[in-house]
């Protein structure tokens, strides 16, 4: 960069960075010298992780299958699907996913984000409508803003106002058809199934039964769902008794439930072979190496036994029935994601160290990830906790957390309809 430049860029570089600081947001990465587990360790201390997305444990536990792939398929693809960079290790894992999510059609991406980003623009244009929760994750947002469409929010988990913006989108719609010359517009309504920061569960049935009489396409990120919930953790479609056709457009990702990485959109084969055709971060990305692809099968198989989701969704039980006799203001949340608000931004900061010193690590979620004034430590379980992990876990907060921010409400599991 030029120097006659250099010292505005920097001036707006260090204004953002130190306003960040001011307001304790400031993000700092955390170097891991050991494998993803229950016991991890860094900077030469072993701590109790409690902030993994590997909800299952199966991040680990891959090692000899991917071993093994990479024997065979080396190291990488070598270039995008659409050169020479697709295999017949990506064409299976793709119908096994699309089998296990009940789809008849599946399409591999190598990340959510990717996924998220590149469905929603290519099924978008100019002149379209993108609904969305309030609360969805930043990939969600990030596809709409960057796609040609309007794009609206609808109040988190408020089907009555998502009803009314798409009732009075109908109402734009018929009057701009009565234009001449007009091309017809469409609307994309869009939600995480489980919510990440929150922990809790979209309404699924209901946002497919709104979409379904507005004539609006629902898609759903199920990133925290699939492996989690549904017959043999398939998903929210299956949690909910859906049909492919009622859940159009199905993401789901490979790294949190199945322990790997990578990421897929399922749906209808008219779907999937639009995508191919128009989806840019597929067309322009090289494939996810054919060795991962390979070993993701084995964990894949291994979500058919259900003895890991009993032993997760025993934790999670366990944990909320503990931390309500404590009076632990834990979130309402059916999911591994057990948030407990703290609110102001430095005390979140300072427990999360006190919990680090004493050999657990919770990490506090703070704005702009959640909403000022709502800072939390995000607790996430997983099935390879031992028990007794969680009584330290909840040993500690009692210690830590003070009586100010204890209530006596109930916070055993709640019903699946208190959360929907």
């Amino acid at each position: 960069m030029p120097s006659s430049c250099s010292t505005p860029w920097q001036q707006r570089l260090n204004d953002a960075s130190q306003q960040r600081r001011n307001l304790n947001q400031w993000r700092q990465r955390s170097t891991l010298s050991s494998q993803q587990g229950p016991l991890v360790e860094r900077d030469g201390q072993q701590l109790i992780n409690f902030c993994s997305n590997d909800y299952l444990g199966l991040a680990a536990s891959g090692a000899a299958a991917l071993a093994h792939s990479a024997q065979r398929w080396g190291l990488g693809s070598g270039a995008s699907h659409l050169v020479c960079g697709h295999s017949s290790a990506h064409e299976e894992l793709e119908q096994a996913l699309a089998k296990h999510t009940g789809y008849p059609a599946a399409l591999l991406f190598s990340t959510g984000y990717m996924a998220n980003v590149g469905c929603i623009n290519a099924l978008t244009q100019r002149g379209d409508l993108i609904l969305q929760d309030k609360l969805n994750h930043a990939s969600l947002i990030d596809g709409a803003l960057l796609s040609r469409a309007d794009f609206l929010r609808y109040r988190h988990l408020d089907y009555a106002q998502l009803q009314q913006r798409l009732e009075h989108r109908q109402q734009q719609l018929q009057q701009r058809q009565q234009q001449p010359q007009n091309t017809q517009a469409l609307t994309l309504v869009v939600s995480d199934s489980i919510f990440s920061m929150d922990g809790d569960l979209a309404d699924v049935a209901r946002l497919s039964q709104i979409c379904q009489q507005q004539q609006a396409l629902l898609m759903v990120d199920d990133a925290h769902g699939l492996g989690v919930i549904g017959t043999h953790g398939a998903g929210v479609r299956s949690a909910f008794d859906l049909g492919a056709a009622q859940l159009p457009v199905y993401i789901g990702t490979l790294g949190k439930g199945l322990g790997g990485f990578g990421a897929f959109v399922a749906g209808d084969q008219n779907l999937i072979d639009y995508l191919v055709q128009f989806a840019r971060p597929y067309i322009y990305t090289t494939a996810l190496p054919p060795a991962v692809a390979e070993a993701m099968l084995s964990n894949l198989e291994r979500l058919q036994d259900d003895a890991l989701r009993q032993t997760l969704n025993q934790h999670i039980r366990y944990f909320r029935q503990q931390a309500s006799q404590l009076g632990l203001q834990l979130m309402p949340s059916v999911s591994p994601i057990q948030p407990l608000m703290i609110g102001d931004e430095a005390a979140a900061m300072a427990i999360s160290a006190e919990l680090q010193r004493r050999g657990l690590w919770v990490t506090a979620i703070r704005p702009p990830t959640v909403p000022d004034g709502s800072s939390r430590l995000r607790i996430t379980l997983t099935a390879a906790h031992a028990t007794e992990q969680i009584d330290t876990l909840l040993s500690a907060l009692d210690e830590l957390i003070p009586e100010s921010l204890r209530s006596a409400t109930d916070n055993a599991l709640p019903s699946q309809g208190s959360t929907l």
